[in-house]
């Protein structure tokens, strides 16, 4: 008999959550932790030995044996160090399996050897990492046995901020503080705190692990480096929303319950538009929260990918000439007594409170443009942004005709007597029910998108966390509430100077919105007579950190200090050039001890065939031209070979990390393209059981 899964039952059976603390905690201690988790505050020695007991108890129950502080440093990816729960035996030999509160608030790891952006040189290792109270801890369980993960942040011994957790924090409590201040002058006494809700779709691809362990670009970069297209790719659409196949679908059944048992609200699952490709969406969670757990989905992907023989590619562009993956950032604002400050209502043109916070967000992503574009910004995503797959790198809002038709009427006139109606679909089917349509259509090519009662930043890339671009989101809307409340509290008459703000709002920031292509060649133009920045590179884009704008935001709002922006940028020039010099340190092997050889074993069998077809008294003509133009291409693959070696060598030897991440940019990517013509050219002509590696088409279709 098929066993039937229990939703209910395995969803968060491997958190620590905050029904079960209510169980296991003395009520005042519990009482200690909902105070904490709503007000902020310092959680004292002897409440934190009760929890940290609690947590143990609970951990062991289930199979724990040791405890690890769950950090997300700047690599982009978590970081753990394991310590088991046991002590030094006690008198009669007994291990005791222990956790203190100290243990549990704060570790203590190197911080010398994460990218720091010089904030920590080699000799000054110590390091924090200190739980976050408001992400419950949770059980991984692999090879290594079932470990208690707690989140934490994790900062050096100086208080500089190490990682994405710590200015997310920040960030979320300057916004709730400014956007309080909004909803106050709208009459909202009881709301405590606004909270940013946030739910990353993330999009991946699936590949058979034994093609996959065939190619070094795949192991190395996360990405290929060549291969010519297939014959077929999604040029007929019919992968996007198709039926997912048994062996992926048995993926995805097992993926599910993974997530589910860590208390993520995996939701929706489909194919992607390019073959091999995927997408997995979450419900709407707090924004710390939504970082943690996407990046246990990441984590998981890959780890569930392996139980099925497959790997999981998280790679912004695993191939070309295919749609890349992104990751949606859907970012919204709630107070925690119910109120959706982005829910327009049935009629938006009427909802003042709405429309301020809207003409903040306009006023917020108009003014600090740059450094939106900026946190979405990576080598990876490099390959995606601008082209007909991925928003522009150009910052623009989409707003949909009720929408933009509201704020013409506002700027216009200063009021907004109407806004149009959706209506009625209807199908032209007699069984087919009419229902009430929205009143906008949707538009994929926006890179910040209104979708009805939040903002879809299409931008973020698939491997990239989602901290860097909430916290910036977080940001820039918390400047913009802040002038507002300074100029609403001040006023003596409430209702024509919010009136006055929003028209003036609009006014001025009515250059970002933009309800067209995002594609076309016209907006490029369009944008550009508008003023709005094109930062077209992840290299261009890193200084935008460090603009006296950028520096005044955030320092106003505690969330950045100036040096660890300046290390920031660093980090991102040391990055982006790091990536570049594997890449073509991998190109160089793959072409010097796989291609060349191999096409030359292919040219020493084509000539024996001239040889042999000549002695016979047959014109090789066909033969011979086949050779003449493979040896020509594997010429040209070998100079180009011989140029990436030389632009890779002096790249390294750079001292300056700016200009060696630029000279990659522009010069060592264009020795990899040039590397790459050539092999991809020879791919469609050797023979294909002398070509080393699986081809395109054997990597997205053949799974």
């Amino acid at each position: 008999m098929k066993e039937i899964l229990n939703v209910e039952e395995i969803f968060a059976s491997k958190v620590f959550t905050f029904g079960k603390m209510k169980e296991r905690l003395p009520r005042s201690v519990y009482k200690e932790v909902e105070r904490l988790m709503d007000q902020g505050g310092e959680l004292s020695l002897a409440t934190a030995d009760v929890i940290a007991k609690a947590m143990k108890d609970w951990a062991v129950e289930n199979g724990a044996t040791h405890y690890t502080h769950w950090f997300q440093p700047l690599t982009g990816i978590t970081a753990e160090k394991h310590d088991a729960f046991v002590t030094h035996p006690d008198e009669d030999g007994k291990m005791i399996m222990e956790f203190s509160g100290k243990e549990l608030i704060k570790g203590e790891p190197d911080a010398s050897s994460f990218p720091s952006g010089g904030l920590r040189a080699t000799f000054e290792a110590r390091g924090y990492t200190a739980w976050d109270i408001t992400s419950p801890a949770f059980l991984k369980e692999d090879a290594t046995g079932v470990i208690l993960c707690i989140p934490t942040a994790f900062c050096s011994y100086t208080g500089e901020a190490l990682d994405k957790k710590t200015p997310l924090l920040r960030s979320m409590e300057a916004l709730s503080q400014q956007a309080l201040r909004i909803v106050r002058l709208f009459g909202n006494k009881e709301a405590s705190k606004v909270v940013p809700s946030v739910g990353p779709e993330q999009e991946y691809f699936l590949v058979d692990r034994e093609r996959y362990l065939q190619r070094e670009d795949l192991i190395f970069a996360g990405r290929t480096l060549f291969g010519a297209p297939a014959p077929k790719g999604q040029e007929l659409e019919d992968h996007y929303f198709g039926t997912i196949r048994e062996r992926v679908g048995a993926y995805m059944k097992d993926l599910n319950v993974e997530l589910w048992k860590l208390g993520v609200t995996a939701k929706t699952q489909h194919n992607e538009a390019a073959p091999a490709q995927h997408e997995l969406a979450p419900v709407y969670e707090t924004a710390n929260i939504a970082v943690d757990h996407n990046q246990l989905v990441m984590e998981t992907m890959k780890k569930v990918a392996g139980r099925h023989g497959l790997t999981c590619l998280l790679h912004e562009k695993p191939f070309a000439g295919m749609n890349g993956s992104g990751k949606h950032n859907n970012w919204s604002l709630g107070t925690d007594n119910g109120v959706n400050l982005l829910d327009p209502g049935d009629t938006p043109n009427a909802n003042i409170q709405f429309l301020l916070v809207l003409a903040c967000i306009m006023k917020a992503v108009d003014t600090h443009a740059d450094l939106l574009r900026q946190s979405a910004a990576d080598v990876g995503n490099d390959h995606r942004l601008g082209a007909d797959e991925a928003p522009p790198a150009i910052i623009s809002i989409f707003l949909g005709e009720q929408l933009e038709d509201v704020v013409k009427q506002l700027v216009e006139t200063g009021e907004a007597a109407r806004c149009l109606e959706g209506g009625k679909l209807e199908t032209g089917v007699s069984t087919i029910p009419e229902f009430e349509k929205d009143a906008t259509d949707r538009n994929r090519t926006s890179p910040f998108a209104f979708t009805g009662n939040k903002f879809e930043f299409r931008m973020v890339g698939s491997s990239d966390s989602v901290a860097s671009p909430n916290t910036t989101l977080n940001a820039i809307v918390a400047e913009a509430f802040c002038e507002a409340a300074d100029t609403l509290e001040a006023a003596e008459d409430f209702e024509l100077a919010v009136h006055d703000l929003i028209k003036e709002y609009m006014t001025k920031h009515q250059r970002i919105i933009f309800n067209g292509d995002g594609y076309s060649e016209e907006w490029v133009a369009e944008a550009a007579r508008r003023g709005l920045p094109n930062i077209e590179s992840t290299v261009e884009a890193a200084c935008t950190l460090t603009t006296e704008k950028a520096i005044r935001l955030f320092e106003k709002f505690n969330i950045f200090t100036r040096i660890e922006l300046e290390s920031r940028e660093e980090i991102t020039y040391e990055t982006y050039a790091k990536t570049i010099n594997i890449e073509a340190l991998t190109m160089i092997d793959m072409a010097g001890r796989q291609y060349i050889p191999a096409v030359i074993r292919y040219t020493k069998t084509l000539a024996d065939t001239v040889v042999a077809v000549k002695a016979a008294g047959a014109d090789p003509f066909v033969q011979a031209e086949l050779l003449a133009q493979v040896s020509a291409k594997l010429r040209a693959a070998k100079e180009a070979l011989t140029r990436l070696e030389k632009a890779a060598g002096e790249a390294m030897a750079m001292d300056n990390v700016r200009e060696r991440a630029f000279f990659c940019r522009d010069t060592v990517r264009a020795a990899m393209e040039e590397l790459r013509i050539p092999i991809d050219e020879l791919e469609r002509m050797v023979d294909k059981e002398i070509w080393p590696v699986p081809s395109y088409g054997e990597l997205t279709f053949e799974i």
